[in-house]
């Protein structure tokens, strides 16, 4: 079965879609390499790859760190419940968060509870420590439930193209 693909946003082509998908497999990738593969000159690519960025397509390069081997082992992620839903309460919750950088990922939801936190520690009681220095003392916060993850089964940031 073929997975599905979302239709390129408007104003990329082939071309844009698949210097894309090949940066987002390897963004090591050389601009020569990169050529190669899309069958254009350096020169064409690297000034595509430049719009990319510029036009907000292309948000930056990280490399992708081992947790297992730098004592964060461990994914948490805490459903978190405010105690009012109000504009000064989320704004106040969201500025906390920022500063934060215990808290991987932090979304807004629709639904039973207000927010989701990711986080890595070392182990469970790392992850008390966490809960009772930094969780509970953001604004708002009224309830959490904990879910610790037992397995990995899938875990990629690569957009389907």
């Amino acid at each position: 079965m073929k997975p599905a693909v979302a239709a390129p946003p408007e104003g990329l082509d082939k071309t844009d879609t698949k210097i894309l998908r090949l940066l987002q497999a390897d963004g090591r990738i050389s601009n020569l390499k990169l050529a190669e593969e899309i069958h254009l000159s350096p020169t064409a690519v690297l000034e595509r790859v430049k719009r990319l960025t510029r036009d907000g397509f292309i948000l930056g390069y990280e490399a992708r760190l081992n947790p297992n081997k730098l004592n964060a082992g461990m994914m948490v992620f805490i459903q978190v419940v405010l105690d009012r839903t109000t504009l000064d309460v989320f704004n106040a919750f969201r500025a906390a968060v920022q500063v934060r950088p215990e808290i991987l990922e932090c979304h807004m939801v629709a639904g039973g509870f207000d927010y989701l936190i990711k986080t890595r520690v070392a182990d469970m009681a790392a992850y008390r420590e966490l809960v009772g220095s930094v969780i509970w003392t953001l604004p708002g916060v009224r309830e959490t439930h904990t879910y610790a993850v037992m397995e990995e089964v899938k875990n990629t940031t690569a957009l389907p193209l």
